[in-house]
Order: structure tokens, then sequence, then C-alpha cells
């Protein structure tokens, strides 16, 4: 009976705050608050413009994509009093790239020369490390682009790895992510994910 009683004891304390499982921050929660986070599973976005562009707009990595693609050319232009320095391109979708982007464009975004759209979402590979210091604790995670259409694979690298280290705080009732100012030896989910660095 005395066995009982002290199981009986040990399962209420185990079932009350206590011992939330968000009291132990373990690999598996913080995969889980960061998977769960808006930052994380915001969908990134890609934009476009077409029209007169700068030059370093048009030999910028995502162009050179999409002029490989075939999906963009351009002819040199004068630069308007906006766009500069020079020289400025007149940029126009061609035929491809109409087709590739058309389903992706809402009504008359397109016509306006400045458009964004859904390319690709983060996927968690793994969290590789966790440093705790009193309240406070740093993770370590890798994570990957995953395209969501066409555009998607061609502008982000779905195979490469990236890793962050974003900041944990424990509170009464377990540990969270912080997600907004953080003081400036820890570094919030969005600052974590655009200072990410290849992994490979």
């Amino acid at each position: 009976m005395g066995k009982l009683k002290v199981l009986l004891v040990m399962g209420f304390l185990c079932a009350a705050p206590a011992c939330s499982p968000r009291q132990f921050l373990t690999r598996r929660l913080a995969a889980e608050l960061i998977v769960n986070s808006d930052a994380f599973k915001a969908t990134q976005r890609f934009w476009l413009r077409t029209g007169t562009v700068s030059n370093k707009d048009y030999i910028s990595p995502e162009y050179l994509v999409l002029q490989r693609r075939g999906w963009l050319t351009g002819s040199s232009a004068s630069c308007p009093a906006e766009v500069g320095p020079p020289p400025c391109w007149e940029v126009a979708l061609t035929p491809l790239g109409v087709d590739a982007f058309r389903s992706l464009v809402q009504g008359k975004a397109a016509e306006s020369g400045y458009f964004s759209v859904p390319a690709a979402k983060r996927q968690l590979a793994a969290v590789t490390g966790i440093s705790k210091n009193d309240e406070m604790a740093q993770v370590e995670f890798q994570w990957r682009w995953v395209p969501l259409n066409e555009v998607g694979s061609a502008v982000y690298a779905g195979g490469v790895l990236y890793e962050s280290t974003v900041a944990f705080r424990r509170y009464d009732d377990g540990w969270r992510l912080m997600e907004g100012a953080m003081p400036k030896t820890y570094q919030d989910l969005d600052d974590a994910l655009k200072n990410s660095q290849s992994a490979q």
C-alpha cells in the first residue's frame, strides 16, 4: 500500500505544471517551437521588377538566373531620374517567362511592373546543438529552402543547407523561442534566418 501511495504522489507531481515538457529544453521541443513560429513558417516571396531597371538589379543573381532560363530579356535604355546610376535596362518577360509567372500573379499585379510571387518555404533539417546559460539558451539548427513552384526552383536552391542560431528563454511556463528584440548576445529567429550561413 505504501508503494502505491508513493507512485500516486509521484504521478501527481509529474502531472503538475512544474513537470511540464516545456520545462526541459530538448532538441525535440526546440525543433517544434522553431517549426511552428511565424517567422519560420513565412513564405518567401520573390519580387520582380520589369520596365526600366538599374544595372545593379539587372545583373543580380536572381535576374541572371531568370535570363539563363529564358524568362527575362533586357535591352539598353536611358535611366529615368528615379533609377540609376547608368547603365539602365528595359526588362521584359519573354513568352516563356509569361508562362512561368502567369499562374502565380494575381490580376493587375503583372501590369504594374513590380510584383511578387510565392517562391519557397523553409524546412527544418535538424537541431544540431543547445547551449544553456541559466534562463537563456542558444539553439543551433540547420534548414533548407523548399521551392513551391518553377520560379522558386530557379531562384532558391533546394539542396543547400543553412546553419542558424536562435535564442530561447525560460519563463515560469517553460521555454519560449525569442521572436522579438533581444540583447546583443542573442538573436531572434528573424535575425537567425537572415544571418544563416551555408552548412556545406
